[in-house]
Formats: C-alpha cells, structure tokens, sequence
C-alpha cells in the first residue's frame, strides 16, 4: 500500500453535523458545529470550537451555556444553511423553520426538529488559535420519544442522523454491530421440552 504524507490539518472524519443553538429562547440563534465530541464519561463533557468572529461566539461566551443538537439527513439543506449564513443578517431559526423550545437546564433554547437536544454549562475556556474550544458539562438531554422503544432504549439508528466528512455531509450507514461484539461470548440455546423427549 502506497500513502502519501501531507502536512497537518484537520482531517479527522466523520464528525457530526450538529446545530448548536444559543441565547434565550426569546432572542435565540443557532450555528452549525463540526468541531465537537465527548471528552469524559464522568461527569460527561462535551466541548465546541467556534471561530470568535462568529456572531454566536460572544452569545455563548456571555451566557456560559448552549445546546448541542444532533442533525438527520433529511434537515441537510438546513444544515448547511446555519454554517454559511450569520445570524447578525437573518433570523436562521426562522429561515429554516425550526422551533425554539424551552431547555430543562439552560438557558439556551433546544431545536424541537433535532431527534436529540445535549444541554451544556461551559466550565472551561481554551483559545487556540482560528477557534476558541468550550469545555462544557453535559447537564441534561431532551430526546424526541419517537426513538424510545417499550423498554426506554433510545434507538438512534432509527434517527438518520447526519454527519461531516473533509466538506461534505453524509447519512450514516447501516449498524455494524453493538460496542464488545467482537469479544462477546454466543448465547448457548437451551434445548426445548419437545427435543429433551425426542418428539
């Protein structure tokens, strides 16, 4: 196998294409986010990085809190539109026709088309350089009840979520299997009463 080495960027892929929306429920505006993941499980922290010429970066400065909003594949169009355009131009909520509702924890308000809402209180500040990372607590979860089943699993394969790979947006793919399948032991079927007697 032949490689290539190029110079270092930023090519890790996919990431989510999330909405992160901020402000007050009143007054919100919302942005879309690639730059963003899970930083510890306990507490669970989340963390953004927004450019500080960004129109939302001093709304989330100033309040220390926002929501991260997972994104499907059919909300593309909108998607895309949050990242190009300001919101010191155009109402982009509006624009896009999202509802802003009320979050449970924050003050920033949750996207009521996005299949999962992650409320976040920042904790931690870091500029480095073309963005500014907010290190946040993950303080509560609004989930669309469409993706719980009867026994309160959440079913996110069923959302269609969206996500971003080196300037492109995909759909995600069919499941590969569960975290630990590769070392996880198969159940052994117990014989049934009719196969014990021999009928």
């Amino acid at each position: 196998m032949t490689k290539q080495f190029w110079k270092g960027s930023a090519l890790l892929a996919p990431v989510p294409a999330a909405l992160v929306s901020c402000g007050t429920v009143e007054k919100p505006n919302v942005l879309t986010i690639g730059w963003t993941g899970i930083i510890c499980t306990r507490p669970p922290m989340t963390y953004i990085s927004v450019r500080p010429e960004r129109y939302s970066y001093n709304i989330i400065r100033n309040s220390g809190e926002f929501v991260i909003n997972l994104t499907t594949s059919a909300m593309c169009r909108e998607v895309d539109f949050c990242g190009v355009r300001s919101g010191r131009d155009i109402d982009k909520l509006a624009a896009c026709g999202f509802r802003a509702a009320e979050a449970k924890e924050v003050s920033a308000p949750i996207i009521e088309e996005c299949p999962v809402s992650l409320e976040c209180r920042i904790t931690e500040e870091k500029p480095l350089g073309s963005h500014t990372m907010f290190l946040a607590e993950i303080v509560g979860i609004d989930v669309d009840e469409r993706y719980i089943d009867s026994k309160g699993k959440l079913n996110l394969q069923q959302c269609g979520l969206a996500s971003y790979a080196h300037g492109e947006y995909f759909a995600l793919g069919r499941k590969l299997g569960d975290f630990g399948f590769s070392v996880r032991k198969k159940k052994k079927h117990k014989p049934t009463k009719a196969a014990k007697n021999g009928s």
